[in-house]
This record gives structure tokens, C-alpha cells and sequence, in this order.
């Protein structure tokens, strides 16, 4: 399977691709061919599947005590990459994430891809909301620029206790995420731009972009990035909003703004089917607007709006 860079660098016009989730536990794959199906007509570049670790929830037992357990709510996601590769031949790029797994569960999924021959990643930190992990560097990496640093190592056959690993038939290429609006975590944007161009620094072949809904704040952060020396593609993550509470939620869990224009027509909406309304309108101007800046690729977010990024695509693509 073709590097994901190498997909966007050989693509005529702005590529298309797009994120899923995997099933929740229980539920079955088909719920992900059903998305796929939705979308394939635009011919995606290739499909990311995100990866989640497990949740400290809180379960009353039968003797009517509280205990917390964790619970893994969506597994399979090295799976269903190699699912949607033999299925549809498409590009998969799972996601691989530090917080919640060890590095040494890590180590096992990058042998398992490897077995698999899914050889493109998205290397990130990891949302740490209802992560209930011990602090032990020694057995967890910190940051997405630690794990990353395992992954060089494993591409060049040498596992964590410093053994070889033998036989890499395809090194993994992976991109990574930067933040035009500034990570959550950083102390500043300056911060943030330096975390950004360390990644890239270490072998990260492109960036994709935390959602955002503001175009002028994805171009100014590209200006910065090109500033510092990085040539890589930054590729634009966009999400349609399809639910009117989603003005006030997605800027409190994402740390992304809505211009004055968009929130002051959302918050007009009386119901979801207004908001959607509104959201697709939105999302295609600035879809096309990326398109006349010439972006590499568009990135789109699923989670609960491939219908609406079906809409978005007829007009763009």
C-alpha cells in the first residue's frame, strides 16, 4: 500500500479522505462499511481509523458498592484497518496513540500492523479525559513526540529491550496533528509552533489539523509553519456541524472558535435539521474557499455527519 504522502503528492487537485471510528464493543463493522460506502465515491486518498483506550467508569455492583473499572468502549481498530485495505484497497491509517496504551502494547501493535501490511499511521497523544493511568514513564510515553521516537526506532529493527526486529518489508510512514487554534496543553502559540515543527523534525511526512471553522486562522497558522522552515503538507481537518448544541460543545471539548457569522446563525436555529442545514453551507464555503488557496488535501471528520460530508463532497469534489 502507497505512503499517504505519497497519495497526496501524486493526487490532481485537493485529495479527499476522511476519519472513522470503530464500532462500539458489541456493535458490528459493517456500521464502518456503511460509512465508507457513503464516501467512496469521491475517491478517498485513504481513511483513518481512530483508536481509543479504555475509560474508568464507575459500576455498582450487586452487593450495591461503587468500584471503578476501566472498560475499552470502541476496540478493533488495527483490525478494521486491515479490513477496509483487503476490502476496498484503500489506503488505512489507524491511529496510535500514547495515553492509555504501554509501550509495550504499542510495540505489539506496530508488529501486528506490520504483519498485516498496514504501514501508514497517525501518531498522537491522546484525549486524557476518563484515562485513569498511573505516572510511570517507564511503562507509558508523554507525548506524541515519545511514541514517535519508538516508531523510528522500530522502522529501523530495533525493538524496546533493544533486541532486533528483522524483516520490515514496508518502514511505517506516518503524519502527525498540529493545532491552528493552539493545543489545549501548550503554554503558548510560540509553544505550540515549536512542538509542531519538532515533529516534523523527527519524520513526521504531514500534518493534519485539529478541526476548526475559521479559515483565515488554518492560513495564518500555515504562514508561521512555513516561516519556521516547514515544507510538509498541513492538511485542513473540517467537520460539518449537524446538532444545534454543538455550538457551545465542540468549542468547549475541541478548543476551536466559531467566527461571530457562523455561531450567530447556528444559534438562530430552532432545530437539529436548521443546524445542519446551516453546518453544510458553512462547511462548503470553506471547503471551497481551501480549494482556491490551493490545500493539498481536505480531511474530513465523520462522527455523526457523513451524511452531511456527502453533501460537502458532491459540490467540491
Amino acid at each position: 500500500m502507497e505512503r499517504v504522502i505519497d497519495l497526496i503528492n501524486k493526487s490532481r487537485g485537493t485529495a479527499f479522505s476522511f476519519e472513522i471510528l470503530p464500532p462500539l464493543k458489541g456493535n458490528s463493522i459493517q456500521s464502518v462499511y456503511r460509512v465508507i460506502d457513503k464516501l467512496r465515491d469521491f475517491d478517498p486518498k485513504y481513511i483513518n481509523i481512530t483508536s481509543h483506550h479504555s475509560e474508568a467508569i464507575e459500576v455498582r455492583g450487586t452487593d450495591g458498592m461503587v468500584r471503578t473499572v476501566n472498560l475499552r468502549k470502541r476496540p478493533g481498530s488495527v483490525a478494521i484497518a486491515s479490513a477496509i485495505q483487503n476490502r476496498y484497497g484503500i489506503a488505512a491509517v489507524p491511529h496510535l496513540v500514547c495515553k492509555g496504551f504501554t509501550k509495550d502494547e504499542t510495540e505489539y501493535g506496530l508488529i501486528d500492523l506490520n504483519f498485516l501490511g498496514v504501514n501508514n499511521l497517525l501518531l498522537l497523544r491522546g484525549d486524557v479525559k476518563r484515562l485513569h493511568e498511573p505516572d510511570n514513564a517507564e511503562i507509558y510515553h508523554d507525548h506524541a513526540t515519545d511514541l514517535q521516537l519508538q516508531v523510528n526506532n522500530f522502522n529501523r529493527g530495533i525493538a524496546l529491550d533493544g533486541s532486533p526486529i528483522t524483516d520490515i518489508e514496508t518502514p511505517f510512514s506516518y503524519g502527525m496533528a498540529c493545532y491552528p487554534e493552539m493545543h489545549e496543553d501548550a503554554l503558548s502559540m510560540d509553544d505550540d509552533i515549536r512542538y509542531a515543527k519538532l515533529k516534523v523534525e523527527q519524520g513526521a511526512e504531514y500534518l493534519v489539523t485539529q478541526m476548526f471553522f475559521d479559515n483565515a486562522k488554518y492560513y495564518a497558522f500555515v504562514d508561521r509553519m512555513r516561516a519556521e522552515g516547514v515544507t510538509v503538507p498541513i492538511i485542513p481537518g473540517i467537520k460539518p456541524i449537524v446538532l444545534r448544541d454543538q455550538l457551545e460543545v465542540i468549542p468547549r471539548i475541541f478548543h476551536c472558535t466559531f467566527p461571530p457569522e457562523f455561531a450567530a446563525a447556528l444559534s438562530r436555529c430552532k432545530t437539529d435539521q436548521e443546524a445542519t442545514e446551516v453546518g453544510v453551507e458553512w462547511c462548503t464555503a470553506q471547503c471551497r474557499d481551501l480549494v482556491a488557496h490551493g490545500v493539498p488535501s481536505i480531511h474530513f471528520y465523520t462522527l455523526m455527519a457523513s451524511d452531511s460530508i456527502r453533501r460537502v463532497a458532491k459540490e467540491i469534489y
